[in-house]
């Protein structure tokens, strides 16, 4: 009741309202942009958060996230095109309902159960975020360290088919963490006598870099359309019978985007998909999924909806971005002189609440601006691609000129996306690289000052509680992490084996 009192008064708040509608709006614009994910809709709004006041930016970074998770089922549902990888599970049943003639109903129940996934994320986001937060109070450096390790961690599950892979970005990013003036000797390291590197490179310009110029370069790099669009629905809303029908699947879908959304690492796409077997395998009608089943796209919707809200969580409470979107909106945070953690709710109590306020107003927005700008998102998926990109271009090059007005940011920024487009090629994941870039300091920072507090007696970190056992819960994660790898790859060899075998 006290959070709710204290985000109350935000509601009224100008600066807050406009971020939210204006955020909301981008967001659903870039996710109904094929291959334009929330996470690079996000990036290309980061830059021109600089000036903003801190509450409204973070406001404005957080609503284009929930923007774009429902943006991204236009296009999947329209076009057979995913938006958003989130959105890739509703292509199943939406293109198939399309298909049918009920184009309008499938885009109708996306937004209402994106609604509702999101309310019931927000919810949960404003009940957890304080009280976990008021049990990091007690973190010491020691602790922080550990905090730092047990983020790092999660790239045993963020690194896709190869862990090497992933920890290669992840040292990566690290790497790129230590340019700049030591935390504790002050010196200078791979500065290479550049006054620009000083300060150390700034995350945004890598973020920017790898996520929407990497993106650029290899849609360039491909040749091709995507399909015409041949009509323009409308939104309808189910009735109140398919309404109740929807129910079971809309709860299956809120529970497991909500846990989905707290653990690092798993995101959208994972928990869009688990809903959608789960409803299929509870659903009374299991034989209409993958023929246009509504349930079929009110369980993905409504999970990865409520994912935007929940994964804020870890964000607020630990400073652990658990996904690409989060770790966009922590380096907001960080734009601003805000470290999401322990003292962030004491430090900037206005700041959390506003984001409460603006998410509320930014899912309220959603609906509106979901039905009012369905015709100008059809007309924009199909577009010409070399269009779009020429302004996204433009965005993305001025908005990190207006950042220091340096032409060296710009350049920083060009070489990220050089090396994003090459991951991509190469099939290195992003989100390590991120990590290793966003926690690289917090790693190294609170590692060296438990030393300087010890005496260089490294049982500071098991005499410390909390870090003891957050480095214990890093270690199992890790393990559980590689233990799933194992098992799976035997399972595939099994497999294997067993074909080669009745082929004989």
């Amino acid at each position: 009741m006290e959070t709710l009192l204290a985000t109350l008064p935000f509601l009224l708040d100008p600066s807050i309202l406009i971020a939210a509608f204006v955020g909301v709006t981008w967001g659903i614009l870039g996710g109904a942009l094929p291959g334009i994910s929330p996470s690079i809709t996000m990036a290309l709004l980061l830059p021109f958060t600089y000036t903003m006041d801190p509450a409204a930016a973070i406001v404005i970074l957080a609503s284009t996230y929930v923007g774009a998770e429902y943006g991204g089922s236009v296009p999947a549902i329209l076009i057979r095109t995913p938006g958003t990888n989130a959105a890739a599970a509703t292509v199943l049943d939406g293109y198939e309902m399309n298909l049918q003639g009920k184009a309008g109903l499938a885009l109708g129940i996306s937004l209402y159960s994106g609604f509702i996934g999101s309310m019931v994320g927000l919810v949960l986001l404003m009940l957890l975020s304080a009280p976990l937060s008021s049990v990091a109070l007690a973190f010491t450096p020691p602790a922080y360290f550990a905090l730092g390790i047990l983020g790092l961690s999660v790239i045993a599950t963020l690194s896709g088919d190869s862990l090497v892979k992933g920890l290669i970005a992840a040292l990566l990013g690290l790497i790129i963490a230590t340019i700049g003036t030591d935390p504790v000797t002050g010196s200078n390291r791979f500065t290479f006598g550049s006054a620009d590197l000083l300060g150390g490179i700034e995350p945004v310009m890598i973020m920017v870099g790898l996520f929407a110029m990497s993106e650029l370069l290899a849609q360039a790099s491909k040749r091709g359309e995507v399909d015409k669009i041949r009509s323009r629905p409308r939104i309808e809303f189910p009735d109140w019978p398919l309404a109740k029908r929807l129910i079971p699947s809309q709860l299956i879908g809120s529970a497991i985007g909500s846990f989905e959304g707290v653990m690092p690492g798993a995101g959208g796409t994972i928990a869009s998909f688990m809903s959608y077997n789960e409803a299929r395998r509870w659903s009374k009608h299991p034989e209409e999924f993958g023929k246009g089943s509504p349930e079929g796209i009110a369980a993905p919707e409504t999970a990865n909806n409520a994912v935007a809200e929940t994964a804020i969580i870890p964000v607020l409470s630990f400073g652990i971005p658990g996904s690409n979107s989060t770790a966009i909106l922590l380096g907001g945070f960080l734009i601003h002189g805000l470290q999401p953690g322990p003292m962030l709710f004491e430090q900037a109590g206005d700041v959390i609440y506003g984001l409460y306020a603006g998410l509320f107003v930014a899912i309220i927005g959603m609906m509106i601006m979901g039905i009012a700008m369905l015709p100008l998102c059809v007309w924009m998926v199909n577009r010409p691609l070399p269009y779009l990109n020429a302004v996204i271009l433009a965005l993305i090059l001025s908005g990190i000129y207006s950042i220091h007005g340096s032409l060296f940011d710009v350049g920083l920024m060009l070489a990220a996306g050089v090396l994003g487009f090459f991951m991509r090629m190469l099939r290195f994941p992003f989100l390590p690289t991120v990590l290793g870039l966003v926690l690289g300091f917090l790693v190294e920072s609170n590692f060296r000052r438990s030393l300087v507090l010890s005496g260089d007696d490294y049982m500071i970190f098991v005499d410390d509680r909390i870090s003891l056992a957050l480095l214990v819960l890093s270690a199992l994660f890790i393990f559980g992490s590689l233990a799933r790898r194992v098992i799976a790859a035997l399972r595939k060899e099994n497999r294997l084996a067993f074909s080669e075998g009745s082929e004989g």
